[in-house]
């Protein structure tokens, strides 16, 4: 073992065990290959976050984005590198134990909903409770009560052709709340939206912020841009700078 590499694992044992640092990560490298071509889109990226942070990822389309989101969720795993989220260290973890953990710890929020299509908005939202064990009673009551809070309570019944891509996005939205994780990662949520739909959803963002979620969120949205505490300015699967304000 290298000398950086020892001070490297220095650093995230430190990091474990502290409280306040959600995800650790370390060296990340992702690569694709499309035909006889390999694409880097993340190049040994290292971040550590911290609890309650509302970090905005800023970059070019391309840029490697949403492959980092992708990444220090565990949907998807690195070539190299290591990720540390809630003190487990998710790169080494079998799918199946990464399944259970990404439904306790993660709440994703993608740019085209990934709602499940014979499902209605209630039974969307209901989807990931019933991977918990949590009882069928429970699981409706908690829908019912995220999609009155998101403004669909009376469009719990309706299946996602029947919603505008507001609601949708606001039903993918209470999805990712279910089951109350303490991390959101959410890629261009108002991408597709119009401008009112945007500020409603904006509001959303605001509201988990107010209740101690750690958000890290890909997007050029000027309103959720505001409510960071940190920016990362990405390009070439890389790091260019970070600003905290």
């Amino acid at each position: 073992m290298d000398e950086q590499t020892l001070k490297d694992d220095n650093e995230i044992s430190e990091l474990i065990y502290d409280k306040n640092v959600i995800i650790v990560a370390q060296n990340l490298t992702k690569d694709y290959e499309i035909g006889e071509y390999v694409v880097r889109a993340v190049d040994k990226v290292s971040l550590d976050i911290i609890n309650n942070d509302f970090i905005v990822i800023k970059g070019p389309s391309g840029a490697g984005k949403t492959t980092l989101l992708n990444l220090l969720g565990g949907l998807d795993s690195p070539n190299s590198g290591t990720i540390i989220s809630n003190g487990v260290k998710i790169t080494d973890m079998k799918e199946e134990s990464l399944a259970t953990f990404r439904l306790i710890n993660s709440g994703f929020i993608f740019q085209n909903y990934n709602l499940i299509s014979t499902l209605t908005a209630e039974e969307n939202v209901m989807f990931p409770m019933s991977l918990t064990g949590m009882s069928l009673k429970a699981q409706r009551e908690k829908a019912v009560s995220l999609l009155k809070k998101i403004g669909l309570g009376t469009r719990r019944e309706h299946l996602p052709f029947q919603l505008s891509a507001g609601e949708q996005q606001r039903v993918a939205i209470a999805r990712a709340l279910a089951n109350n994780p303490p991390l959101i990662l959410a890629d261009e949520p108002t991408a597709n939206l119009d401008k009112d739909t945007s500020i409603f959803i904006g509001e959303l963002f605001k509201d988990m912020k107010e209740n101690e979620k750690t958000i890290v969120i890909a997007t050029h949205d000027d309103y959720l841009i505001e409510l960071a505490n940190r920016i990362i300015n990405f390009e070439d699967g890389k790091i260019i700078n970070e600003e905290y304000v």
